[in-house]
C-alpha cells in the first residue's frame, strides 16, 4: 500500500444503521453493500454479528457475494463475540476483517467496566490474539479513545499492535474533539508506535458529529499520520452521525492543494447513487442543504451566481456536479416504454431483481405510467423499494373508516383478517373501533386491540418522490412496540387518497344540494363529510346551525 493512500472504511450497515428508526432488512442491507462495492471503498463493516441472528446473517451473506472491498465484522473483546466475528467474515476469506473494541478512558474504566489499566491492556491484547487466529486482518479500537489520557492510549496501542493488530482505530465516540487537538493526539500517537511510523500498522480514526466536527477531525488526522477513515453515506450514525463519507473523499479530491499526494480509490461518480440508494433504505431523508449531496448543493438561485456561472462554472461551483453523480440527464420512461427498457433502466440504477421481481414493479410500473406523463429515476427507485421491503404478512387490513374533523373526536374503524395458521383453515376476521389524539393515531389504537399489542408512532412523514403535480408520494411509517427497535413501513402511490383506501363523493349540485342528496351519498364506508351552506364558513357548522346539516348529524 502506497504510504499516502487513504483507505476509506464505510460504517454505513453496522454504525450508520445504529441511527433510531435506520434498521433494514438483510436484502436493502445487501442492495446497500453491492452500491458501496461500486462506489469501490476498500472497507465495508458489515454489522455486529453476536448481537443478533439477523446481523449474523447479514455480515455472512455480506462477505459470501460481495467482491472487491474487505468485509469486517465487530466484536467486543470477548471469545462468544470474536467467534461470531470470525465465522460471519469467513467467507470473504483474505478479505476477512475482525474488529476488536475495548473502552479505555478512565470514565468508562471506572463507571462502566470497573477494570484497572492493567486489566484493560491484557483484555486487549487477548482480543487481539483470539481473533488472529481466525484472520489475518484485525483491527481494534480503543473506545472513548479522545477521552483516554494520551500515555495510557499509546500504552493500549502498542500493545495491541505487539499482539497482532494491522490497524489501531482512534474513535471520537461521542464527538468531544475539535480538531486541533485530535490532530495533536494522532501525531503523538504516530511518533510513539514505531510501527505506525514504519507502514507495519496504521491509524484508523473514527469521528462522530456531535459537534458537527466529524469531517474536520477526521481530515486534521489524516495531515497528522492517520491513513483510514471511517465514515458513513450520508453521515448516518448514532446520535448526531458519523463523518459523511462523500465529505471526506470530496475535500481530499477538491482540495489537493492543502491534501497533497493524498488519494483514495474512491470512484466519485457513484456517490449520488449511493447516497439516494442509503436515504431510501434507511428511511433517513437527505437533508436539503446538505453538502455534496443535498439537492441544494448545486442550485444557484441568485442572478449574480447564475450569471457567473453561465460565464465560467468554477466562478461558483469548486467541484464538478457530474464528479460526484450530479448532472446526468436520463431521459425519463413514460407508460408506452416496454419491460426491457424499464428492466435495463434498473440494472443503470444498480438493482439486481430477479425476473418474478421485475415482473412485480412492471406491473405497478404501468400503473404509475397511466396516471404521470413521466416515470422518473426515482419514481422507479420507489416501486422497487416496496418490492424489497415486503415481508410476510400475517395481518391483512380488509377495512378502514376514518371519522375526523375540527369539532369531531377522531375515530377509527378497523377490520383485520388473518390468515390461517398450524391446522386450522379458517381464517380470522377482527373488527374493532378506536378514538385517539388523530385519526392516524386512533387507527393504530384499533390495530393495537386487535393484534393485542403495544405500538406509539413514532414518525409519519410523507414526502414527493419525483416532481411536478403528479409526482409519486411516498409514505413512511415508523412504530415503537417497546422493544428497543423502531419498525418502519413505506408506500407510495400518485394519489395518497386512494392509497389509504378513501373515495370522494359529490352529493347534489352547485347552490342545490338538499337532504335526500347527502343520503344518498352516504355509505357504511363514509369518513368524512363536507358541508359547504350559509351560515359563513367562518362560524361552526352544529347540527342545529341549519336543516341540512341537522338532518346529516342524526344518521351518526
Amino acid at each position: 500500500m502506497k504510504k499516502n493512500r487513504i483507505i476509506i472504511f464505510d460504517t454505513t450497515l453496522r454504525d450508520g444503521e445504529q441511527c433510531p428508526g435506520a434498521s433494514m432488512t438483510l436484502r436493502e442491507k445487501l442492495e446497500v453493500a453491492r452500491q458501496l462495492a461500486r462506489l469501490k471503498v476498500d472497507v465495508i463493516e458489515g454489522g455486529f454479528p453476536v448481537i443478533s441472528e439477523g446481523d449474523f446473517t447479514a455480515v455472512n451473506t455480506i462477505a459470501r457475494e460481495i467482491k472487491g472491498p474487505t468485509i469486517a465484522g465487530l466484536a467486543r473483546c470477548v471469545p462468544r463475540d470474536i467467534e461470531a466475528a470470525g465465522k460471519a467474515v469467513a467467507p470473504a476469506g483474505k478479505k476477512a476483517r475482525i474488529h476488536v473494541f475495548l473502552a479505555t478512558s478512565k470514565l468508562h474504566r471506572e463507571f462502566k467496566l470497573g477494570k484497572a489499566q492493567s486489566q484493560i491492556i491484557k483484555l486487549a491484547v487477548d482480543g487481539v490474539k483470539r481473533a488472529r487466529k481466525l484472520v489475518a486482518d484485525v483491527e481494534f479500537s480503543p473506545e472513548d479513545a479522545s477521552r483516554t489520557e494520551p500515555d495510557f492510549l499509546v500504552e493500549v496501542c502498542q500493545a495491541a499492535v505487539d499482539a497482532g493488530a494491522t490497524t489501531v482505530n482512534i474513535p471520537d465516540t461521542v464527538g468531544w474533539a475539535v480538531p486541533g487537538q485530535f490532530g495533536e493526539l494522532i501525531a503523538h500517537l504516530h511518533d510513539a508506535v514505531p510501527e505506525f511510523q514504519s507502514g507495519k500498522a496504521i491509524i484508523s480514526v473514527h469521528c462522530h458529529n456531535d459537534l458537527g466536527m466529524a469531517t474536520a477531525n477526521s481530515l486534521a488526522a489524516v495531515e497528522a499520520g492517520a491513513r483510514q477513515i471511517e465514515c458513513t453515506v450520508n453521515g448516518i450514525g448514532e446520535r448526531a452521525g458519523n463523518a459523511a463519507l462523500e465529505e471526506i473523499v470530496m475535500a481530499l479530491k477538491t482540495r489537493n492543494d492543502v491534501y497533497s499526494g493524498y488519494t483514495c480509490g474512491v470512484a466519485t461518480k457513484q456517490i449520488v447513487k449511493a447516497s439516494k440508494l442509503v436515504a431510501r433504505m434507511s428511511g433517513l431523508p437527505v437533508q436539503r442543504s446538505k453538502a455534496i449531496v443535498g439537492e441544494n448543493a448545486f442550485a444557484h438561485s441568485s442572478g449574480i451566481h447564475q450569471d457567473g456561472i453561465i460565464k465560467k462554472r468554477e466562478t461558483y461551483e469548486i467541484m464538478d456536479p457530474q464528479d460526484v453523480g450530479w448532472g446526468q440527464t436520463e431521459l425519463p420512461l413514460t407508460k408506452h416504454s416496454g419491460r426491457a427498457a424499464m428492466a435495463m433502466r434498473l440494472r443503470h440504477l444498480g438493482f439486481k431483481l430477479t425476473d418474478e421481481e421485475i415482473n412485480n414493479v412492471f406491473s405497478r410500473f404501468k400503473e404509475i405510467g397511466d396516471k404521470k406523463k413521466f416515470v422518473y429515476d426515482d419514481d422507479l427507485s420507489a416501486l422497487v423499494d416496496g418490492q424489497m421491503t415486503k415481508v410476510p404478512e400475517t395481518w391483512v387490513m380488509e377495512y378502514l373508516n376514518v371519522t375526523s374533523g375540527n369539532h369531531t373526536v377522531p375515530t377509527a374503524t378497523v377490520r383485520l383478517k388473518k390468515a390461517s395458521t398450524g391446522r386450522s383453515k379458517k381464517e380470522t376476521v377482527l373488527e374493532d373501533a378506536g378514538v385517539g389524539d388523530g385519526p392516524v393515531d386512533a387507527a393504530l389504537k384499533a390495530i393495537d386491540r386487535l393484534t393485542e399489542t403495544r405500538g406509539r408512532l413514532k414518525d409519519y412523514a410523507l414526502r414527493a418522490v419525483s416532481h411536478g403535480k403528479d409526482a409519486l408520494g411516498e409514505v413512511s411509517v415508523k412504530v415503537d412496540f417497546g422493544d428497543g427497535d423502531l419498525v418502519t413501513g413505506k408506500g407510495a402511490s400518485t394519489d395518497i387518497i386512494e392509497a389509504s383506501g378513501a373515495r370522494i363523493r359529490e352529493g347534489g349540485t352547485t347552490n342545490r344540494t338538499h337532504l335526500e342528496d347527502y343520503k344518498r351519498a352516504i355509505s357504511a364506508k363514509t369518513a368524512m363529510i363536507l358541508v359547504v351552506s350559509e351560515p359563513p364558513m367562518s362560524e361552526p357548522i352544529s347540527p342545529d346551525s341549519s336543516p341540512i346539516s341537522a338532518g346529516l348529524f342524526s344518521r351518526f
